[in-house]
């Protein structure tokens, strides 16, 4: 069973997401003026970070994921690289495991690892080099003491943007997820999307109509079937569009200007990459990494931070929530959000987070699955 560990406790540092998106951009920018790539004097690079399918600069989970690496090893001066498997989106568990002996043999004491795929290969290298700690981010732990398998309560923020959804006054809802259904992390983010959708649904006695589709997310790729696609679903009544994959964000965020529609943005405050943008789905990807980096700095510190490896976060550790500085809600109050996320935490507000590829409709919301 899961051991959910607050990182509060373990290196008395909050998460903090919901209540200081000012501070994220200021992060953001911070890790863009750090180089993406550098030269170590010595050709080793100490942190290392594998990233997952997808660009590395998608403005959301890997951008995400390697701002935090950065910020880490710039502010403890130590050197660093990133490593994209072989094979692009078509990358195998061969292609991963050689970007990950390749990062250990340049010297990795660490090595973040990024998206649920990841697993098989981290499985072989975590074993062959076990002198190297190994952090899975969207993972899980493997039963050994070198890998920290760190998830999120996407659940729980995919309800916060459903039900801030309807609560602006959307009944035309949408969602497009990447993975093709079979990513945990975004079957959760729609799973309590539908949840939130119908809690507020419920609330206000309006009805909803959600058109819910994995199509041409596999790759987490933008496309112009995936733009084509949402467009059709803006010209024919659809109001907001939750894009929960990646780099498929710009597909839709590019429909979304063309109908003057609205999106919803996840992992991270995609607001500054859209005007279209009311709110984002995020969780601490970037603090997560940076968090186990510094765990990483000793071994005592990396046995408390892992716990039974698999490290849990959610709202009850700050580490999900929505941007209220920068979203642009105007009918639902920064103290009700507050008030909710606070329900969240106490369990006063209840959220299935079973992994559901395909939600089935609720009393008051109508989940039309495209397929």
């Amino acid at each position: 069973m899961k051991k959910i560990l607050s990182l509060l406790l373990v290196l008395a540092m909050v998460l903090s997401l919901a209540a200081c998106s000012a501070s994220k951009k200021d992060e953001a920018q911070g890790a863009d003026a750090i180089p993406d790539e550098m030269t170590s004097s010595d050709g080793k690079y100490q942190v290392a970070f594998v990233t997952d399918v997808g660009q590395l600069k998608d403005k959301s989970f890997n951008q995400g994921t390697y701002d935090g690496v950065k910020l880490y090893a710039s502010n403890a001066g130590k050197s660093y690289k990133y490593y994209q498997p072989a094979g692009g989106d078509q990358a195998t568990d061969d292609d991963r495991y050689d970007a990950m002996k390749l990062a250990a043999d340049n010297g990795a004491e660490v090595i973040v690892c990024a998206g649920f795929m990841q697993g098989g290969a981290l499985a072989r290298a975590s074993a062959e080099f076990t002198n190297v700690k190994f952090v899975f981010i969207d993972g899980w732990g493997l039963g050994v003491d070198n890998v920290a398998g760190i998830s999120f309560k996407e659940e729980q923020c995919g309800y916060l943007a459903g039900y801030a959804a309807v609560m602006e006054g959307y009944t035309k809802l949408g969602f497009c997820g990447g993975g093709g259904g079979t990513n945990a992390a975004c079957d959760r983010y729609g799973y309590g999307f539908v949840q939130g959708a119908e809690a507020a649904a419920a609330a206000k006695g309006v009805k909803v109509e959600m058109n819910y589709s994995w199509l041409y997310g596999s790759s987490f790729q933008a496309s112009n079937e995936l733009q084509t696609m949402a467009a059709g679903w803006y010209q024919n009544g659809t109001e907001v569009i939750f894009a929960c994959g990646g780099s498929m964000f710009q597909s839709i965020a590019a429909a979304a200007s063309a109908e003057d529609a609205k999106v919803i943005g996840v992992d991270v405050d995609q607001s500054f990459e859209s005007p279209t943008v009311i709110t984002s789905a995020m969780k601490g990807i970037g603090e997560a990494a940076q968090q186990a980096l510094k765990a990483a700095e000793s071994d005592e510190t990396w046995k408390t931070f892992i716990g039974d490896g698999n490290v849990v976060l959610g709202a009850a550790q700050n580490a999900v929530g929505l941007p209220t500085a920068t979203w642009s809600l105007a009918n639902w109050s920064v103290e009700a959000y507050e008030a909710m996320l606070s329900d969240i935490v106490s369990g006063k507000v209840v959220i299935d987070g079973s992994d559901v590829p395909e939600p089935a409709s609720t009393a008051n919301v109508t989940v039309n699955i495209v397929k």
